[in-house]
């Protein structure tokens, strides 16, 4: 038989969970076709002897919905091992949207998933009004990988609701009917889903909240019952659950989600993480959703491969002396002359001496939690950390900033203030906010091992300047199934998890698994020898905005639909991915 392509000798981790094997591994038309010892022919050849031959890694929690429309590339997340992703999440988007509305959506995915809204203006074709004609305007580029797009809230809300779509505000029947309509419009075109975002944390570049995050139960059950008699579509939603304001509220918030599986029929999944504000409340929505799935629902848990942090620096968009009088001065210089100035020892001591000032309220998209983070940075850098060459996101606190400048005698701030000005100021500091309350990721391991759990909140294409959590997937494999020191996941398990799991509960059935039929999303890997570099900031984007980038070593390839977009950890220029609609 005749072959586009042939990896030979690999050892295969086939994703569905089942022990690995040796065995080569054909390829014809974008589809597996031959499994075992192959003495065919083909165009290509792999030599996988050494390697893991893995499926592609599906990507259930992105936001690339605006990176998409101008970058084909859809790095960093084709550089570490993913094939399909799922943009769509927390309810932020940008259709259905009508001209007059352009610039609001602008300022809301800026505030709530900081990307500059510079780089939004300048790249964003507006070629779309429709969330159908959103769809075919991005089948029409080209991507390196494949792509499913949920229909989100916020764009729907503005679209019906115009002035009146702000947070306290609730739909009327009327308008709950048309969004509806326009759902089901969304989700008979392909979409694979819908989102939802009730964080208080998720403001505008303006400071206002996002408009669904008040949003009612009639509201949300109206909405989802564009489901019914559909045979596909997932349900996103992304809360506080009233955080911490104790068992009744979490209980108001998590009846009304767990309502809007009810009503649709279809599979929900919400945010887990432990949170400093309310540090048991991880443990309430998992025995929730225990109770959920008992009732018959499907109902999952999307939780991170490491903390939730963020990486703080002078070229980042959050950084601890951000608030403080001196530096507010020097903070339009270029990064160079601000350096300089930092390294004067007087003005060091200068600001040392000062307290940060407010940085969120009166119409700024920074959460109120940035002020009390900046407010006790003595405390916070007792858990910020130096990331180093081979970046360690398990960092015991005893190598702590603040604590290293402790036993030298110097304060927390002082510390801190010196990291900053490593690498003549682009140096990174490593912040884990959340799932690390204890000082490590026992808590994770906990959330990950649950048979409810899905591995996400990656979040590709957002936060570019203070996270780059897209390398979840590079992480799962080397920390959770090789260099960690205690409980830790079979390798097997880490592949499953990020592949079959993932795309079964999208509804994506031809890929997650190497087997005859599948579509040939495959990578391949020396496991022994995978790294994550860490990240840095490049400016690549529209108007020159910076975002952080982050890459690995020990990818040899990954290839969608037979085809290798990526090879020893560049990309190859190939662009085989597609829109993935689906129907039924």
């Amino acid at each position: 038989m005749e072959f586009d392509l042939i990896i030979r000798g690999g050892k295969i981790i086939d994703g569905t969970g089942k022990p690995a094997f040796s065995a080569d591994l054909g390829v014809k038309d974008g589809k597996i076709t031959a499994l075992g010892k192959i003495d065919g022919n083909a165009k290509q050849i792999i030599d996988a002897h050494g390697a893991l031959v893995t499926p592609g890694f599906v990507d259930i929690h992105t936001h690339y919905d605006g990176q998409i429309s101008w970058d084909a590339d859809m790095a960093p997340s084709s550089l570490h091992g993913v094939t399909t992703a799922v943009m769509g999440s927390c309810g932020v988007g940008f259709a259905p949207c009508r001209s007059s509305d352009r610039e609001r959506l602008i300022q809301l995915m800026e505030g709530v998933e900081d990307i500059p809204g510079s780089a939004l203006a300048e790249g964003l074709p507006w070629t779309w009004e429709s969330f159908p004609e959103y769809m075919n305007a991005l089948e029409a580029m080209p991507h390196s990988i494949d792509f499913c797009a949920m229909l989100t809230h916020d764009p729907l809300r503005v679209y019906v609701m115009g002035e009146r779509a702000v947070h306290d505000l609730p739909a009327n029947p009327e308008e709950i009917e048309q969004m509806r309509a326009l759902l089901r419009e969304g989700l008979e075109a392909g979409a694979v889903g819908f989102s939802t975002g009730r964080s208080d944390n998720h403001r505008s570049a303006s400071g206002a909240h996002t408009p669904a995050a008040q949003a009612d139960d009639n509201e949300l059950t109206g909405l989802v019952k564009a489901f019914q008699g559909l045979g596909h579509g997932v349900i996103q939603a992304v809360s506080d659950f009233d955080m911490p304001e104790g068992d009744s509220h979490f209980d108001r918030e998590f009846d009304l989600i767990q309502h809007m599986g009810e009503v649709s029929g279809h599979p929900v999944s919400v945010s887990l993480m432990q949170r400093d504000q309310s540090p048991n409340q991880w443990k309430w929505i998992i025995a929730r959703a225990e109770k959920a799935q008992a009732a018959g629902l499907n109902f999952k848990l999307q939780v991170g491969a490491r903390a939730i942090g963020v990486l703080l620096g002078l070229e980042a968009t959050f950084q601890p002396f951000m608030g403080f009088p001196s530096y507010k001065a020097i903070s339009a210089l270029p990064l160079a002359e601000r350096v300089a100035k930092m390294k004067d020892p007087a003005f060091k001591a200068q600001l040392l001496t000062e307290k940060s000032e407010p940085v969120a309220g009166d119409g700024s998209s920074i959460p109120p939690l940035a002020d009390l983070l900046l407010a006790q940075m003595e405390l916070f850098g007792m858990r910020m950390f130096t990331l180093g060459e081979a970046p360690d996101y398990e960092p015991s606190m005893a190598n702590s900033i603040g604590m290293k400048a402790k036993q030298r005698g110097e304060t927390v701030l002082s510390g801190l203030y010196d990291a900053l000005l490593e690498d003549q100021g682009h140096a990174l500091i490593y912040f884990p906010l959340y799932n690390y309350g204890e000082g490590n990721l026992n808590n994770l391991y906990t959330m990950l091992r649950h048979p409810q759990a899905l591995p996400g909140l990656g979040d590709g294409g957002a936060h570019v300047g203070t996270i780059c959590d897209a390398s979840f997937p590079t992480f799962l494999l080397t920390h959770w199934a090789r260099d960690r020191q205690g409980e830790k996941f079979q390798l097997e398990e880490v592949i499953e998890m990020q592949t079959q799991r993932n795309a079964q509960f999208i509804g994506l059935n031809d890929r997650g698994s190497l087997e005859v039929g599948k579509k040939a999303d495959i990578n391949v890997i020396d496991f022994e020898n995978l790294q994550l570099h860490p990240p840095y900031l490049v400016a690549d984007l529209p108007a020159g905005g910076k975002r952080l980038m982050q890459k690995a070593t020990g990818y040899r390839a990954t290839i969608v639909s037979g085809e290798i977009i990526a090879e020893n950890g560049e990309l190859t220029g190939k662009y085989p991915g597609k829109l993935v609609r689906l129907r039924g």
